[in-house]
């Protein structure tokens, strides 16, 4: 499935667009339920580990990066901040330390959701507050992270949507 991946450092600006071969609400849940995001938000052989997750305006996602020694190797926290469902929704990121204390500067996500023809296509836009930090994240790879992060989501919603088939 086809996928744009543009860092606009002029701007701060990382743009992302990836369209999946599965509904639009398979994908909206595995992009806003703990127990799908934990099996693909983390690059192999990385897993993602989430402490707190209350989707909605004013909550947030609290989790781990987990090595596959079972290592918490980084922290980050999410505030949702607007969700139209199954279309649109919004959260401040950043990383924070094992107490979920922020550290700021963080980024503004904008994740979009359209369907066509069975296919979901999702636009996300992430506005950092420094070139630092948009620097900072590069450096942590997470142009190479992020792209493994969407294969692995792609890889997932194949095994639900076998699985949703095999039970029919």
């Amino acid at each position: 499935m086809q996928m744009d991946f543009i860092v606009d450092k002029e701007t701060r600006t990382v743009s992302i667009t990836k369209e999946f071969a599965a509904e639009l609400s398979l994908v909206w849940d595995a992009y806003t339920k703990a127990e799908l995001l934990d099996q693909w938000w983390a690059p192999k052989p990385m897993t993602s580990r989430t402490k707190v997750m209350d989707f909605k305006v004013g909550g947030r996602r609290f989790y781990a990066m987990v090595s596959p020694e079972g290592d918490e190797l980084g922290w980050a926290v999410q505030k949702y901040t607007s969700i139209t469902p199954k279309t649109n929704f919004k959260f401040f990121n950043a990383f924070a330390d094992k107490d979920e204390n922020p550290e700021l500067p963080g980024s503004d996500w904008d994740l979009s959701f359209s369907e066509h023809e069975g296919k979901t296509k999702v636009s996300i836009s992430i506005y950092n507050e420094s070139l630092e930090r948009l620097e900072r994240m590069i450096e942590l790879g997470f142009v190479e992270g992020a792209k493994a992060q969407l294969k692995n989501l792609e890889e997932l919603l194949a095994k639900l949507l076998r699985a949703k088939e095999t039970k029919q």
